[in-house]
């Protein structure tokens, strides 16, 4: 019982830690970690939650992964057209947000970051980390792709953390999951799947620890 105990206290330590150094990386450094580190995040989103019900009984299976290097063909081929999905954010919600000025309230952030991302000329987490990892699942019905790829990359996120790599989310990813020529580079049939997109590399810089309030702050106990 007593080493059942410390088995459940260590683990629970060594959880908290990984939990708590979890964050956002952006800036990588040039060297490539092994293929084996890039496995084993990768099984970590094998192991994630999945939409069952929703997926069904399927001939093949619905959560792929597609792994970019730096300075690759498929890399060289994937950057311009996630900077053509960019712009193309970029206008859209410039016109929208001239019809309509709730948006402009919404969304005025979330264009500025755009137009930064297109005067840079890159996308950060594309072709500035060593891997660039796009996640697909398969779209079912009730839709619950996108929260599937959620749990999937908290998995990864946290086996990053733990073998001391950095870990960026690439959320423009998802807006190619209907694009034709970023699906053909993975094989996949455009508009079948949801994508996401995450960096993958050694962290060029030592972040310092999230700050979050206490958990009774946040939280109400309902009788």
């Amino acid at each position: 019982m007593s080493m059942c105990t410390d088995i459940t206290v260590q683990k629970n330590v060594f959880l908290d830690q990984i939990l708590a150094e979890r964050r956002s990386h952006r800036m990588f450094r040039p060297d490539f970690c092994s293929k084996d580190d890039i496995r084993r995040i990768l099984y970590a989103g094998l192991l994630a939650p999945f939409a069952a019900a929703a997926v069904g009984n399927s001939h093949d299976y619905f959560r792929r992964f597609f792994v970019m290097r730096k300075g690759s063909k498929s890399m060289d081929a994937a950057i311009p057209l996630v900077m053509g999905q960019v712009q193309k954010m970029y206008r859209e919600l410039e016109i929208g947000m001239q019809k309509d000025p709730s948006l402009r309230a919404k969304a005025a952030g979330f264009v500025r970051r755009l137009s930064m991302v297109q005067e840079a000329g890159y996308i950060p987490g594309i072709g500035t980390a060593p891997f660039y990892i796009v996640l697909a699942e398969r779209r079912g019905y009730p839709p619950a792709e996108l929260q599937s790829l959620a749990h999937c990359l908290e998995n990864m996120w946290l086996k990053a953390t733990a073998l001391g790599l950095g870990f960026q989310l690439v959320s423009v990813t998802s807006g190619m999951s209907s694009d034709a020529a970023f699906c053909a580079i993975l094989g996949l049939p455009p508009g079948e799947w949801e994508l996401m997109g995450c960096a993958v590399g050694y962290p060029a810089d030592e972040l310092s620890p999230s700050i979050r309030p206490p958990v009774d702050d946040v939280t109400t106990w309902l009788a």
